[in-house]
């Protein structure tokens, strides 16, 4: 059941008697890994994201100190994916519903006794959801520390390992994901299949974006046949290695800063 989580860093294998008696547990750190289940191309399966943020998490927790309290919660497959839809096999929350379940996990958690909640979210198409979440429930609940937080926002080498226009433009399914699953789940990944497509070139003197400071919606469909934004093509087992050690490190500094995070006070 706890897939690449260590058995003693999954929260759902504790008891309440455990949880009761867990000593300072307004710093222990609870980590929820929020994936998808959407499409990435004819190559790789539906569950890429939530692979990479279990994946990621499951390797930083082996190597986090064992001083230090952090446990992962199942993690969310599903997620917000509807600019993925018009592909089979996407499912999606709305909005409002992933909205609601997190913020019931996290009223759960803080009753719970806890105050460090980590949303370890790897879809690209959900941050703001993450972060409006993050922020309601710090509202709700005055002394309670949500994280926000995208599962490729810490410092890694990634960009180093792919091409500048991999770097820039790869956003779906490309280079990086599919490395990475190759160290991951190798056995789910189909490199005969694997395709290149880059979306549809922009005006050169626009302020408008994709991603960016000025971003345009966009569903996927408007931009790419295959599902694929990026190229496939050039993944490796042994880029994808680095990169999971890499994202990983990045993973035991992060938990290692909340942990020791004290809530700002006015001066």
């Amino acid at each position: 059941m706890h897939n690449f989580i260590p058995p003693e860093r999954f929260f759902p294998y504790l008891t309440w008697t455990d949880i009761q008696a867990m000593p300072n547990k307004e710093n222990v750190v609870i980590i929820q890994p929020v994936g998808a289940i959407e499409q990435h191309g004819p190559h790789l399966p539906l569950i890429v994201d939530a692979a990479i943020g279990v994946g990621v998490l499951g390797e930083a927790l082996k190597k986090l100190d064992t001083s230090i309290p952090a446990y992962a919660l199942p993690t969310l497959y599903y997620g917000k994916s509807n600019e993925h839809w018009h592909f089979p096999g996407t499912i999606t929350l709305s909005t409002q519903t992933l909205t609601a379940v997190i913020m019931e996990m996290g009223e759960s958690i803080y009753r719970a006794g806890f105050r460090k909640l980590v949303l370890m979210n790897s879809h690209g198409g959900q941050p703001q959801v993450m972060q409006m979440v993050a922020r309601d429930l710090h509202i709700q609940y005055g002394d309670f520390l949500v994280f926000p937080l995208f599962t490729w926002r810490v410092p890694h080498i990634t960009k180093e390992l792919l091409t500048p226009k991999e770097a820039a433009q790869g956003m779906h399914a490309g280079d990086a994901e599919t490395s990475i699953m190759l160290a991951i789940l190798p056995e789910q990944v189909r490199m005969d299949q694997a395709v290149a497509e880059y979306p549809p070139e922009q005006e050169e003197r626009s302020l408008l974006s994709l991603e960016g400071k000025l971003p345009v919606s966009w569903a996927t469909k408007d931009i790419s046949k295959t599902g694929v934004i990026g190229d496939a093509t050039t993944a490796t087992k042994e880029k994808g290695d680095r990169i999971l050690e890499s994202v990983s490190n990045g993973w035991v500094q992060a938990i290692e800063d909340i942990y020791a995070f004290v809530q700002p006070q006015p001066r």
